[in-house]
């Protein structure tokens, strides 16, 4: 096989039906919108969750609570996966995202007690829970807050 001779699957790619190009396309005159009405004209159709006047789902359901616009959401890393680095490693954002530990930082790394600590190590993250911040320093090791 050569580079010009590269095709896409069969199936894969399907041209788009080009309308109001004459009777002997199919889709001439009326263009496959039948005659007159709503939604024969440009613009036309109903807006989403209309329906036909019909009070519609979302005014008939009770509303309820807000959504905070503020919300921070954290990337959370328990203490057990933590074990996996040496003895005196200083873990900050950077090498949990490097080593795979979280893919995302969010709005901060916050740090939870699951699990059992066996290292020493120094952690920098934005938030811990009180239990990991226990468990690290009970290890020897040292947190610190960015």
């Amino acid at each position: 096989m050569k580079l010009h001779e590269l095709e896409p699957a069969l199936g894969s790619r399907k041209e788009r039906n080009r309308v109001g190009r004459g009777i002997g396309s199919g889709n001439g005159k009326t263009s496959g919108r039948g005659h007159k009405g709503q939604k024969a004209r440009s613009g036309g159709g109903v807006r989403p969750g209309f329906e036909g006047g019909q009070n519609p789902l979302f005014r008939r359901l009770p509303k309820r609570g807000f959504t905070n616009i503020n919300r921070k959401e954290y990337a959370i890393v328990n203490l057990d996966a933590l074990n996996r680095f040496e003895d005196g490693t200083e873990v900050t954002p950077a090498l949990l995202i490097e080593t795979g530990v979280v893919s995302n930082e969010k709005a901060g790394i916050k740090v939870l007690g699951n699990g059992t600590l066996e290292k020493k190590l120094t952690v920098k993250a934005h938030k811990f829970s009180g239990s990991a911040k226990e468990a690290i320093e009970n290890a020897g090791g040292q947190i610190e807050v960015i």
